[in-house]
């Protein structure tokens, strides 16, 4: 954990900075290996000097912070000693002014009412958890473990009149019936629902007149960490349009796997918007639209991390860094074809997380 507070702190001589303010939860767990914090409330938040570092929370929380919590001083949020308070006391004692803070965390009511004691500057930290350990490696592994389990389970439930509502329902039952959280709800897609790259899961139902695309977007959370995968398949016989667009999907992901080997062999990292070009021509070529959404992202304590896999994405891909790619063709009022991995480098080799079987399954 120490290496990580001393990373976030390279920002105050970076920016000029007398401190930082945390608030996310995700960059909270990070920092503190603490999350037990309820995401809909602002229940805590860090405070990170040169010298010092602070965890500012209530009663609710400040006996298990106690245990469990190193490396912080503990400032206990009451009625007696309100945030105003010990922000005050703060500035007093430390001669703060100029405080970094998450821009894309605060609400402007929370900016309005935390400006009135620091002169506030925004920040964007994205990009501080890109780089994983081994241990967060192995956890996003397990995470996927239980994806590809669940991909296995859920199979055998897609059966004829079923809703996408009602998949989605299983897939979260089995996943917490197995030991994890899903990480996002379920993205269930039937027939030319598929061609919706985040359609709702709703009330329609499979139906095996002329082959049916079955479009399975879905993740696991294990340990706070996240995994993240998509498999189409086909309820009945797929047409020959149908395979071709699968052929096509498929082939794009490999085209752009191929890639990263092959750059991270030559140079150790691979440019990310040349990794998205790769696959995004390689569906061009074959005559169908430009994939609507960018090829990846990275992937850990959330669903969507830096880096970025998109067209204009100044990301390096490089060892440590977990990431998604994700190609897709979309055709309105047809339906559409996703297939979603997570991959990991290291040593500059690329490494597959998620296993499930990409041969075009029909049901």
């Amino acid at each position: 954990m120490k290496k990580r507070i001393n990373d976030f702190k390279k920002q105050l001589n970076k920016r000029k900075l007398d401190a930082l303010l945390i608030t996310s939860l995700q960059n909270i767990a990070y920092l503190t290996g603490f999350s037990d914090f309820y995401g809909p409330e602002r229940e805590a938040f860090l405070f990170l000097t040169r010298g010092n570092q602070f965890i500012l929370t209530d009663g609710r929380y400040s006996e298990s912070v106690r245990k469990l919590v190193q490396n912080f001083e503990l400032l206990e949020i009451s009625y007696d000693n309100p945030i105003e308070k010990i922000f005050k006391d703060l500035v007093r004692k430390l001669k703060i002014k100029k405080v970094g803070v998450e821009e894309k965390d605060l609400t402007f009511a929370e900016h309005k009412r935390i400006s009135k004691h620091f002169n506030l500057i925004g920040l964007d930290l994205s990009d501080k958890r890109s780089i994983k350990d081994a241990k967060e490696i192995e956890l996003i592994g397990r995470a996927c473990k239980l994806g590809d389990k669940t991909f296995s389970y859920i199979l055998d439930k897609i059966k004829q009149g079923i809703t996408e509502k009602q998949i989605a329902f299983d897939i979260e039952f089995f996943i917490k019936k197995n030991g994890g959280e899903v990480s996002f709800p379920p993205l269930i897609a039937f027939g030319e629902n598929a061609a919706i790259p985040h359609h709702k899961s709703g009330e329609t139902k499979i139906d095996q007149k002329n082959g049916q695309f079955v479009l399975l977007d879905f993740g696991t959370k294990v340990d706070g960490y996240c995994s993240d995968m998509t498999r189409t398949v086909f309820f009945g016989k797929a047409s020959q349009k149908q395979k071709k667009i699968y052929n096509t999907v498929y082939e794009a992901q490999q085209r752009a796997i191929a890639f990263i080997a092959r750059e991270l062999e030559r140079k150790g990292f691979t440019e990310a918007a040349s990794a998205d070009k790769v696959a995004r021509e390689s569906i061009i070529k074959k005559g169908y639209a430009t994939i609507p959404h960018s090829l990846g992202h990275g992937i850990g304590l959330e669903v969507h991390e830096h880096p970025r896999l998109s067209p204009k994405s100044k990301d390096k891909l490089k060892s440590g860094m977990v990431f998604s790619i994700e190609p897709g063709i979309y055709i309105p009022g047809f339906g559409g074809v996703r297939i979603e991995d997570l991959f990991v480098i290291e040593e500059n080799k690329i490494r597959q997380l998620t296993n499930s079987s990409k041969a075009l399954i029909e049901i």
